[in-house]
């Protein structure tokens, strides 16, 4: 097993990783897995009163974020420890972290800092609420992004109270946003020598996701409602019932809808008049559902979804989490890579999304023990194995 990733996108970059939860990793994780050499600065053990706070090192959601990097353990709220950061800003080329802005300010690790250190640095910084402004020292987390971005209002069912979703949106997007964030300033820092603040926060992220539900507000100035799930403004396109569950339809447009009613028989719906544009069908929306849920319950999904899609109406199944991996096309996308874990043997991971023809993205390890790399990356700074020794008596790693 090789310390660290060979993919050649990122391989000449170098990074340090601060950052702990989920936001912050997910941003790291992309730049791991296109090359970039990250190590993963971590508390000794017994000083993070946060430790085990996702359930421990081991757990899945641990290892499916932490893959590719090295480990080194260090005491930032020591002198000693702040020192050997500041001698690592040196050499790298990003920061990542996802305190609370207080706390880097604190710790030494804020921009101005660590720009007289090394000019060329790229801080990447991801809060809950932003750097500054009144909410900035608030504690950040995905539920509370999601409610106060306006996701929870749109989701569920009408009448029915707001609803989470069912995944950490926030947290992935200000993580995602983050990383295209530092990209942008790596790409910058080509021309102009110089790194710059990359900042992202769960509340930002959140809000720039609602996308066309945000500009419909700003724009036309509609507060938009619960829908369940039914599409806002386009119909037939929501979920429907089969004999033996649940499929999606997505047929909004009138070629679309016209194919649909003849794969059901009935053709008094494809030719009424109102229907032959999306308005009309959007105010009959009730009844029309209605009706197709009558023909859909005859058959199972199978049917609904080869049916369907053979005639061009856009249609698929729900998936549970094993069923979406056992999919045939999921397969031939290789979302899934396999490695191998000291403890638990092999071990499936979910891949990069991004396909790249000449750079691919590589996961090759799983998590680092806490510190496995402590004697390699300290002897690099040049520090002797007494050294070493020494620092670790006194919990400085």
């Amino acid at each position: 097993m090789t310390d660290q990733v060979t993919a050649s996108a990122l391989g000449h970059f170098k990074v340090l990783d601060l950052s702990r939860i989920r936001s912050g990793p997910t941003c790291v994780r992309v730049l791991a897995d296109f090359g970039a050499e990250v190590i993963r600065i971590e508390s000794p053990a017994g000083l993070d009163p946060n430790e085990g706070a996702l359930g421990g090192r081991d757990t899945y959601d641990m290892l499916n974020l932490h893959r590719n990097k090295r480990s080194l353990t260090l005491n930032l709220k020591s002198q000693q420890g702040q020192d050997i950061f500041h001698q690592l800003v040196k050499s790298h080329d990003v920061v990542v972290e996802n305190y609370r802005p207080d706390v880097k300010e604190r710790l030494g690790l804020d921009y101005a800092t660590l720009s007289r250190i090394n000019p060329r640095i790229i801080l990447a910084s991801i809060s809950g609420f932003g750097q500054d402004g009144p909410y900035r020292e608030r504690p950040g987390f995905d539920q509370i992004a999601q409610g106060m971005g306006g996701l929870m209002s749109v989701t569920g069912h009408a009448g029915q109270g707001p609803m989470r979703a069912g995944i950490a949106v926030a947290d992935s997007g200000a993580g995602v946003y983050a990383a295209i964030g530092v990209l942008v300033a790596l790409l910058e820092r080509e021309r102009s020598g110089v790194g710059q603040w990359v900042q992202s926060s769960l509340l930002q992220s959140m809000i720039a996701l609602c996308d066309f539900q945000a500009a419909r507000y700003l724009i036309e100035g509609e507060v938009p409602p619960q829908s369940g799930n039914d599409h806002p403004f386009a119909t037939p396109m929501g979920t429907y019932p089969s004999s033996d569950g649940h499929f999606n339809i997505g047929a909004s447009g009138t070629t679309q809808f016209r194919a649909l009613c003849e794969c059901i028989g009935r053709l008094d719906l494809r030719d009424e008049p109102n229907y032959q544009k999306n308005p009309g069908r959007l105010k009959d929306r009730r009844y029309i559902n209605e009706e197709l849920n009558k023909a859909f319950i005859q058959h199972n999904t199978e049917h609904w979804v080869s049916v369907l899609n053979a005639a061009g109406v856009p249609c698929g199944p729900i998936y549970n989490m094993k069923q979406v991996f056992d999919d045939p096309q999921v397969q031939h996308l290789q979302m899934t890579t396999t490695l191998q874990h000291p403890r638990k043997g092999p071990i499936r991971v979910v891949n990069q999304p991004l396909v790249m023809s000449r750079t691919p993205a590589r996961v090759e390890t799983t998590q680092s023990e806490l510190g496995e790399h402590n004697h390699a990356i300290l002897g690099e700074l040049g520090l002797s194995e007494k050294d070493i020794e020494e620092l670790s008596k006194r919990q400085v790693i």
